[in-house]
């Protein structure tokens, strides 16, 4: 039974709410397997070194896209798409994305979860309107401020996983892999630890200049040019 006051809370972090950068109306990558709608939620308090959407990271710049713009094309889009997938940005500092998430189920499509797992209590909320969660591990322990730009910030991934896990959503645990930083025994290292939680499906993602900050290219490029990788014979 829902309480006047749990009505109220949801209708006060409602999906209407929600600070929305961007949408891509279609794509058959960012759920592997399913033909997803993606909406990028604004904000993040992590600096990734290789963010690839640095433009949506301030939680101060205004939203581009509505909600009901989101809902319109979605309504259009029935028969068409398999599911919405939430991404950012971080889209679990918002609090309009449970009641979202609740929105995009009743409209019939599944419900796909891009999180680095910073707030594990917004995403145990959400967990329950989620068919499946691709969640960045981002380093092993020791490395993770070398990478988020905030010490502490692996407890909270490794909390979020083992939310996930506990919850039986299918989640699919990824690593890009920073060469600046990371190396085959970090990634290794990750493997095993994330292995022994529970986790099936972990992938290791190259990095990628695309969307990234203006330094990172540079960082990155005077590092290849001074660590070649040997072509396979």
């Amino acid at each position: 039974m829902t309480t006047p006051a749990a009505t109220s809370a949801v209708m006060a972090h409602g999906a209407g709410e929600l600070t929305i950068a961007g949408m891509e109306p279609f794509s058959a990558c960012d759920w592997p397997g399913h033909l997803s709608a993606v909406v990028f939620l604004q904000g993040c308090p992590w600096k990734c070194t290789y963010c690839h959407n640095v433009s949506i990271l301030d939680p101060r710049a205004p939203g581009q896209v509505t909600w009901a713009a989101v809902r319109d094309l979605l309504s259009a889009r029935r028969g068409l798409l398999d599911a919405v997938v939430f991404s950012g940005g971080e889209p679990t500092r918002q609090a309009g994305l449970v009641d979202a998430a609740r929105q995009v189920r009743a409209m019939g499509f599944a419900v796909g979860l891009h999180t680095a797992g910073a707030y594990p209590r917004r995403l145990a909320e959400v967990l329950p309107h989620v068919d499946w969660v691709g969640l960045d591990i981002k380093a092993p322990v020791g490395k993770y401020s070398a990478v988020t730009g905030l010490a502490n910030s692996a407890d909270p991934a490794f909390i979020s996983l083992q939310r996930v896990l506990d919850a039986g959503v299918a989640v699919q645990v990824r690593t890009t892999l920073d060469p600046m930083i990371l190396n085959a025994d970090d990634v290794e290292q990750i493997r095993e630890t994330v292995t022994s939680m529970g986790v099936t499906d972990y992938v290791v993602q190259e990095v990628r200049t695309d969307g990234t900050s203006e330094v990172f290219v540079e960082n990155l490029t005077r590092f290849r040019r001074a660590h070649p990788v040997e072509p396979l014979s």
